[in-house]
C-alpha cells in the first residue's frame, strides 16, 4: 500500500483540467470544477447519505468529496487516487478550499485506500468499466465491514458488477439511468442486507429498473437493440465463421431486449 499523505481542501479551481473520467465529447467549454459537478456526479451525489464518512476511490480532482463538503453535506471524506498526477490534482482541490482538516487524500490502490479508523459509511467509485469496479470491490473485501452504501457508477460492464453484489449479499437498493453528452450511464446503489437473488434477466437490466421502466431506461435498451441487431447482420457477413457461441449470446441479448420492449 502506497504512503498515506494528506491533502488540503480546495477551493475554486480557476481554469480547471476537465478530469480524465469526464473527458467525453461535448463538454470541452463545460468548466467541471467542485463546484460544477457533471449531471452524473451530481446524481451519485444525491445517492450519498447525509453526514457520511465518504471514501470516493478513484477520486481524480476529488471533486465529488469537496463539493459534497462545501455543502456540508457529510461530515469527513478519503479521496483515494492510485496514479501519482490525479492524486496530486485532489490534494490542490482540497487545499484550496482550506479543507484539508476534513478530507484526508490517499495514494492508494482501490480499497487500499481507506484504513480501520476512517469510519467509512459510504463509497463511491465511478467513471470505471463495471469489471473494474467489481474487481476494486472484491480485492478489497478485507477492508469493507458491510455497513457502508455503495454507490457505483460503472461505464459499461453493468452485469458482472450485480453478479458480484448478488454473490456477496449485497442488495440493489436504487438503479438509475441517466444519459450525458451521447453517452448512457447506470448509477447502481446497494448496501449488504444478506442473501439475495436475482435472475439472469435481473443482473442485465436491473432489477429495479425493469420493474421503474423509465423512458431513458427503454430509450437506452431500443439504442441497444439497435446495437445487437447490427452486430448479428455483421456476424452474418463475415469471412471468417464468428464462434457459434458468440452468436448465440448476442442473439440471446437481443432476445432478452426485445421481450423487455414488447
Amino acid at each position: 500500500m502506497a504512503k498515506n499523505r494528506k491533502g488540503g481542501i480546495g477551493a475554486q479551481n480557476l481554469a480547471p483540467t476537465r478530469p480524465k473520467v469526464l473527458d467525453l465529447p461535448g463538454e470541452k467549454e463545460l468548466q467541471l470544477n467542485e463546484q460544477t459537478l457533471s449531471m452524473r456526479l451530481e446524481r451519485v451525489a444525491a445517492h450519498v447519505p447525509t453526514g457520511a464518512c465518504l471514501a470516493d476511490i478513484g477520486s481524480d480532482h476529488g471533486y465529488l468529496p469537496v463539493a459534497l463538503m462545501r455543502r456540508g453535506a457529510i461530515a469527513a471524506a478519503v479521496a483515494g487516487e492510485v496514479a501519482l498526477t490525479p492524486f496530486r490534482s485532489a490534494e490542490r482541490t482540497v487545499r484550496e478550499n482550506g479543507l484539508a482538516q476534513r478530507i484526508t487524500v490517499r495514494l492508494a490502490s482501490g480499497l487500499a485506500a481507506i484504513e480501520p479508523g476512517d469510519g467509512i459509511t459510504a463509497i463511491s467509485i465511478c467513471g470505471m468499466g463495471g469489471e473494474t469496479i467489481r474487481d476494486i470491490l472484491d480485492s478489497g473485501k478485507a477492508r469493507l465491514s458491510g455497513q457502508e452504501r455503495l454507490i457505483l457508477q460503472p461505464n459499461g460492464g453493468e452485469q458482472p458488477l450485480r453478479q458480484w453484489l448478488m454473490k456477496n449479499d449485497y442488495r440493489i437498493l436504487c438503479e438509475e439511468v441517466l444519459r450525458e453528452n451521447r453517452f448512457d450511464y447506470e448509477i447502481i446503489v446497494a448496501e449488504r442486507a444478506g442473501p439475495v437473488m436475482y435472475t439472469a434477466e435481473e443482473l442485465y437490466f436491473g432489477p429495479l429498473q425493469m420493474q421503474a421502466r423509465s423512458p431513458a431506461f427503454l430509450i437506452k435498451w431500443q439504442r441497444m437493440l439497435h446495437q445487437k441487431h447490427k452486430t448479428l447482420a455483421n456476424f452474418a457477413r463475415a469471412r471468417q465463421a464468428v464462434p457459434e457461441e458468440k452468436v448465440q449470446d448476442i442473439a440471446r441479448q437481443a432476445r432478452w431486449i426485445t421481450e423487455l420492449l414488447a
